[in-house]
């Protein structure tokens, strides 16, 4: 079927020529919109991520390690989700990315502050037993 039969319409010239690029240009505007919604891809992103910032909330708890981590996280599931509404899943998978990014940094932190502060504790009772066995001496 030709343009013209949509349209309805016998053209000549140019008028043919304005007629067949608007169609053109509707068709294309039509299927961009059936194909700009948000993808499941990007759907189960937003919920990796959530669930990642949830998992880092917990882990992070009230302590300052991974704090500011935390609140970044945070700070980009919101503006991924303020994405998604807008119906832009290119903007709302790259700021579901960087939440889980950040989420996943603040566990470390805070892991790792953990691991230090149990390391410091392991070694002060090697200390307070060195100096214990160093009083009692040979006897």
């Amino acid at each position: 079927m030709s343009l013209r039969k949509i349209a309805g319409q016998q053209l000549d010239g140019n008028g043919s020529k304005t007629l067949q690029a608007a169609l053109g240009i509707s068709l294309c505007l039509v299927l961009l919109a059936a194909c700009g919604g948000i993808s499941e891809l990007t759907k189960e992103r937003m919920a990796r991520s959530e669930a990642a910032v949830r998992q880092a909330e917990q882990t992070v708890g009230n302590s300052e390690s991974g704090a500011v981590q935390l609140q970044s996280a945070k700070d980009s599931l919101y503006r991924g989700r303020t994405a998604m509404e807008r119906g832009d899943g290119e903007q709302a998978e790259r700021f579901a990315r960087l939440a889980q990014l950040d989420a996943e940094l603040a566990i470390a932190k805070s892991q790792t502050a953990s691991a230090r502060q149990a390391a410091e504790e392991v070694q002060a009772s090697i200390d307070a037993l060195r100096e214990e066995a160093r009083r009692a001496g040979p006897q």
